[in-house]
């Protein structure tokens, strides 16, 4: 989630406008497997099962066998379109996240086609040639050439055309994740351009979002249109979680200094934003890259850091508890401290850390929650309630907290689900499963370790 105030994750503004609600969509779940299951276990491979059937029948759905981009939202059963500006979006973090545990579910020619759709991003810009990706492009299958289509609506009373400005623009955060994606097809598939499209994308962001006042870190990104997109001073633990994982796996297969420095640099803001006494991390910084932004608390924020970096002092598993404490609601997790409803995404991120970190019983409760979240159409609903509020603000413009989720089918939330429910780390070499990923993190995460061909 994209947010300007300053250190919000980069994927906010992409819930603007979500009023609408969807249109009915069957999918038959796939069956259990035959042998005898606990409940817990039973509904976790359910979870599994279903999602992953759901995830790769997207894929099949868009003709062919070239790059695709996946709608972010459903419209809802019996009621109104979804407006202009969702009605063909894919976020690129969604489709990361997508094709990731797709890759978890064995999936890779349908997670390929939406690597191929990132490469193409990248590649075939209307107008950047640097590297960047954009926030979101056009759901469907991509053209065979020329530029990716950009995600708009057509205004009839203003007869004109219009694109949102936050997807046009790039978060920092969107390209690692997009990158993350790159880098688990190219090691499900070897194919070369996954990997030299991630060196380029993590080139752009190593060259033009590092800022060096302390406490030193990459910043949010840009927002708004070419040639000249707002520059996003404040710094988020979030992307420099992203940044670190991905700047870490490239260092894997690539002795260039720029991945270890960048790692380093990424790890150490996480590390400045650790609030000991209260146990969690700080969301980042404000506007002005320098000052903490240390009220509000973002469940993400708090629970990326145990899967992703390594902890050498241990310290950082008490952010499991300060999750548990504030942003527990109603047996799953919110967005917030102090949470009005569930955040399904969310709750699905913390049953994978749970599991990740040895805490399978505490991740038991989580997998009925998250299958009661399916929609006809196999897809989770961002929320179980009509509205959440997250305290945050979409945009530089926002003059409120006016960022939401709200009750659609959601192909993050999925997507996250899947994960969890694979015990794939997105954020790891070959999804490090299980309780012993807190120790694999290091070994996985070294240069001195190089995957095997």
């Amino acid at each position: 989630m994209q947010r300007t105030t300053a250190g919000m994750p980069h994927r906010a503004a992409r819930k603007r406008l979500i009023e609408a609600l969807m249109t009915t969509v069957l999918t038959t779940p796939l069956a259990l497997s035959a042998a005898p299951a606990a409940p817990a276990d039973a509904a976790r491979d359910q979870m599994r099962d279903a999602g992953c059937q759901t995830l790769t029948q997207r894929v099949a759905a868009i003709p062919g066998n070239g790059p695709v981009m996946l709608a972010s939202y459903e419209p809802a059963p019996g009621g109104e379109p979804l407006l202009g500006p969702l009605k063909e979006s894919a976020f690129v973090y969604d489709n990361a996240l997508a094709g990731i545990a797709l890759i978890a579910c064995g999936q890779k020619d349908a997670a390929r086609r939406i690597a191929d759709g990132v490469v193409a991003g990248v590649t075939r810009d209307r107008h950047y040639h640097d590297g960047r990706i954009r926030n979101a492009y056009r759901a469907g299958a991509m053209p065979a050439d020329g530029p990716v289509p950009m995600p708009g609506w057509w205004d009839a009373k203003a007869n004109k055309w219009f694109e949102d400005r936050y997807q046009v623009g790039t978060a920092t955060g969107n390209v690692a994740w997009a990158a993350l994606l790159l880098l688990a097809a190219y090691d499900a598939t070897h194919s070369p351009r996954y990997l030299d499209t991630a060196r380029t994308m993590m080139g752009w962001v190593d060259k033009e979002t590092y800022n060096a006042d302390a406490p030193a870190a990459f910043i949010g990104g840009y927002f708004g249109h070419e040639p000249s997109p707002q520059r996003q001073g404040w710094k988020s633990t979030e992307h420099n979680v992203d940044t670190y994982a991905v700047f870490r796996w490239l260092s894997r297969y690539d002795s260039d200094p720029r991945w270890k420095t960048g790692a380093e640099r990424s790890r150490k803001f996480v590390e400045t934003m650790w609030q000991p006494g209260e146990g969690r991390f700080a969301i980042g910084t404000r506007d002005d890259g320098r000052s903490l932004n240390g009220g509000p608390s973002a469940l993400d924020a708090s629970l990326w850091p145990l899967i992703a970096i390594p902890d050498a002092a241990g310290n950082w598993q008490r952010a499991l508890a300060w999750a548990r404490a504030k942003h527990g609601v109603k047996g799953g997790y919110g967005f917030n401290a102090d949470p009005d409803g569930i955040w399904t995404e969310g709750t699905g991120q913390a049953a994978l850390v749970l599991r990740a970190t040895g805490r399978e019983s505490e991740a038991a409760p989580l997998w009925p929650i998250l299958t009661s979240q399916r929609a006809p159409s196999g897809m989770l609903f961002a929320t179980p309630e009509q509205r959440v509020r997250t305290g945050l603000q979409i945009g530089p413009d926002s003059k409120t907290d006016d960022f939401y989720y709200f009750h659609l089918p959601h192909l993050g939330a999925t997507a996250w689900a899947v994960l969890a429910a694979t015990g794939w780390n997105p954020f790891q070499p070959g999804g490090c499963r299980g309780a012993s990923c807190a120790t694999v993190t290091q070994a996985a995460a070294s240069p001195d370790n190089p995957p095997k061909e």
